[in-house]
């Protein structure tokens, strides 16, 4: 029962990881853009949230209604006015963007808030649980995140495959310049996936900090659990990023339940050996 349990948990684990890597997916899948800010930006947004829920007293799922919007427009921003000049056909100039963004971000948030460690309190449903036999339960909270992350990646899709806006992803996607002589946009085009990266990068940072403490240097370890999930999954595919981070989850559980010095480092070894038996990844988007 001991061993099932750990199965369970590393995959309600993976939902959180989904949510961490499903940004990155989109945003690699419209602009092939590897965004080195990214961890930063969900501990942005964990920050984000814990002043939020102080200055009103919201819950901290609730004050989803303001950190998503929020995060959203910062994305979008961040885009149009940082990212957007140096896209083109030299990939380090974005990367070395990213990277400084990053460093920007750990080091105000450092100044702002300390190098303190912080959480929020969301009450009972963290401790909630639903037992479905004798020993063996569902917590409230990881099967929230788990139901989150399918539920945004369903909506990804949604507007990936269902919509105008998804339709003009695609477009500039297989071709930018033609998209451009289509009178399509790109720089409002990509300021839009990123505003969609940022509002879930934003759903990510408020379970994040419900679930575990998180201070200015976060950042790169939601960037790692990110990326493998990415990796593993296939890039640019956001279903394959949420069996990604299934994947990256349950290894890590499995691990955990072997020694708890082996929890990271088994996810990391799992993910060397789908990176070396499938460089593309399990499931790799079909161009």
């Amino acid at each position: 029962m001991d061993w099932l349990n750990a199965l369970l948990q590393g995959v309600l684990l993976g939902g959180l990881y989904a949510l961490f890597a499903a940004g990155l997916s989109l945003i690699f899948g419209v602009m092939r853009l590897v965004n080195i800010a990214h961890g930063d930006l969900i501990v942005a947004a964990a920050y984000l949230a814990l002043v939020v829920v102080e200055a009103t007293g919201l819950h901290p799922l609730a004050s989803a209604v303001i950190v998503v919007p929020v995060m959203a427009l910062i994305g979008y921003g961040m885009q149009r006015l940082l990212l957007n000049p140096t896209l083109g056909k030299d990939l380090l100039s974005p990367l070395l963007v990213t990277f400084g963004i990053s460093v920007i971000l750990q080091n105000g948030l450092l100044v702002s808030f300390t190098a303190d460690s912080h959480r929020l309190a969301a009450g009972s449903i963290e401790t909630a649980s639903i037992e479905i036999v004798p020993g063996l339960a569902i917590g409230i909270l990881p099967l929230m995140m788990f139901s989150a992350s399918v539920l945004i990646i369903w909506g990804l899709e949604l507007v990936f495959y269902r919509t105008s806006l998804g339709r003009a992803f695609r477009a500039t996607s297989d071709d930018a310049e033609m998209a451009q002589l289509m009178m399509l946009d790109r720089r409002h085009i990509f300021g839009m996936a990123m505003a969609l990266s940022a509002a879930v990068v934003a759903v990510a940072g408020i379970f994040l900090a419900i679930r575990t403490n998180f201070d200015p240097a976060s950042g790169p370890a939601r960037l790692i659990f990110g990326f493998e999930a990415v990796i593993i999954g296939g890039l640019g595919n956001l279903w394959g990023t949420l069996a990604g981070g299934i994947v990256l989850g349950v290894a890590q559980a499995i691990g955990a339940q072997i020694s708890p010095g082996w929890q990271i480092l088994a996810g990391h070894l799992v993910f060397f050996l789908v990176l070396a038996v499938k460089p593309r990844g399990l499931f790799p988007r079909m161009d």
